[in-house]
């Protein structure tokens, strides 16, 4: 454990630690899997009370231990020397709003292109139960600001992830895996509707709500029991 994650202190400082090597490694996916492109997006991770956040402009596989980023929920750095993301409001928002303890945000190609089409997602596959529901586009704002911020909150009410217009996707869940797992989700969903509406004389048939509906309440017994 570096000497900039001691000053957090016993526990909660071993946590830091793991949680923010995760954090870098799925910032480095995110770049591998093409849904950022150099230093765009950002990850974060809520350890107590404190949130670890990629810094601003640095490139991911450049980033060590010793590079830990860390703010309070007011936004007051408490680790680390390096500026955090220029999205810090949109993640400190949701972290004051919701039980989210991890965020992943992206520029992905598909889900941009579909931001800048509707005010949201056509319902043309069942896992958009997986996000709470048909998923809504926030306004634009400029990135960084409180603006842009409140639209999201509101874009993502009663869901786990949304799109922002001309910008591109925010997910939030549990952990690190989940949050990624439902933005990776979320870029497929919007691939899948653009390629479906991209043949001529043809429209994509869509679910109606009371079918996600019945998917949501499926999902909610799947996957492994511990």
């Amino acid at each position: 454990m570096t000497s900039k994650l001691r000053e957090t202190g016993g526990e909660v400082g071993e946590e830091a630690a793991e949680r923010w090597a995760a954090l870098v490694a799925t910032a480095r996916r995110s770049v591998a899997d093409g849904l950022v492109v150099g230093t765009s997006g950002n990850v974060s991770a809520r350890v107590g009370d404190v949130v670890l956040v990629t810094p601003s402009g640095v490139p991911y596989d450049r980033l060590t231990p010793d590079d830990i980023t860390g703010v309070d929920l007011t936004g007051r750095q408490v680790l680390g020397t390096l500026v955090p993301t220029s999205e810090l409001p949109m993640h400190l928002a949701v972290y004051r709003s919701t039980d989210a303890r991890a965020i992943v945000h992206t520029h992905a190609v598909h889900a941009t292109a579909v931001s800048t089409l509707v005010s949201e997602l056509p319902l043309v596959h069942y896992m958009a139960a997986a996000l709470g529901g048909p998923v809504r586009v926030a306004p634009y704002a400029a990135y960084g600001t409180d603006e842009l911020a409140g639209h999201m909150l509101r874009a993502l009410a009663g869901r786990s992830g949304c799109l922002l217009r001309n910008h591109g996707t925010l997910t939030y869940g549990a952990t690190l895996d989940q949050a990624y797992d439902r933005t990776a989700q979320l870029e497929w969903m919007c691939r899948l509707w653009l390629t479906a509406s991209s043949v001529p004389g043809l429209t994509p048939s869509l679910l109606t709500e009371a079918q996600l509906a019945e998917v949501g309440e499926r999902l909610k017994g799947y996957g492994q029991r511990r």
